[in-house]
C-alpha cells in the first residue's frame, strides 16, 4: 500500500462513524375554524325599526387597474413615419419630373436648332448666287434683231 498525501498508510487513519440523529415529531397546531376563501362571511344587520336582516356581505367590485398607455400612440407613430416616407418619395418625384421637363426642353431645342440649320441650308441653295446654272447663256447685247426675228 502506498502512503497518502499526509504520509500515513490508509490503515493508520482514524475512521469516524456518523450516526443519524432521530427527528422528534412536531405537534400540529390546533385548527381554528375558518371561513373558506370562496364563500363570504354571513352578516347580520339590525334595522332602525327593529327588524333583523341576515345575509352575505357583498363587497363592491373593484375596477381593474387601467393599463398604462404609452406617451405616444402607435397610430401616431405610424402616421408620422408614413408622412416622412411620403415626403421622401415626393422629393424624388419632384426631381424625376424636373429631370423629365429638362430633357423635354433639351430635345425641343435640338429639334428647333436642326430645323433652323436645315432651313438655312435650303434657303442658301435656293436663293444663292454662287455656282453655275444649267442651260444656255445668251448675251443679248450682241444679238441682232431683223424684221422682228431674233438672230444670234
Amino acid at each position: 500500500m502506498y502512503p497518502d498525501h499526509t504520509g500515513h498508510l490508509p490503515a493508520e487513519r482514524a475512521v469516524t462513524i456518523h450516526q443519524p440523529t432521530p427527528i422528534t415529531p412536531v405537534q400540529p397546531a390546533p385548527l381554528v375554524p375558518m371561513q373558506p376563501a370562496g364563500i363570504p362571511a354571513v352578516a347580520t344587520i339590525v334595522l332602525p325599526d327593529g327588524r333583523v336582516v341576515t345575509g352575505y356581505a357583498i363587497e363592491p367590485t373593484k375596477p381593474e387597474p387601467l393599463a398604462t398607455k404609452p406617451v405616444v400612440s402607435r397610430a401616431a407613430v405610424n402616421i408620422a413615419l408614413g408622412g416622412i416616407g411620403f415626403g421622401a418619395v415626393c422629393g424624388g418625384l419632384v426631381l424625376l419630373t424636373t429631370f423629365i421637363a429638362a430633357l423635354t426642353a433639351l430635345i425641343t431645342q435640338l429639334i428647333t436648332l436642326a430645323a433652323v440649320i436645315f432651313g438655312g441650308w435650303i434657303a442658301v441653295q435656293v436663293f444663292g448666287t454662287s455656282g453655275h446654272r444649267d442651260g444656255t447663256t445668251v448675251n443679248i447685247r450682241k444679238a441682232v434683231f431683223k424684221r422682228n426675228h431674233f438672230h444670234s
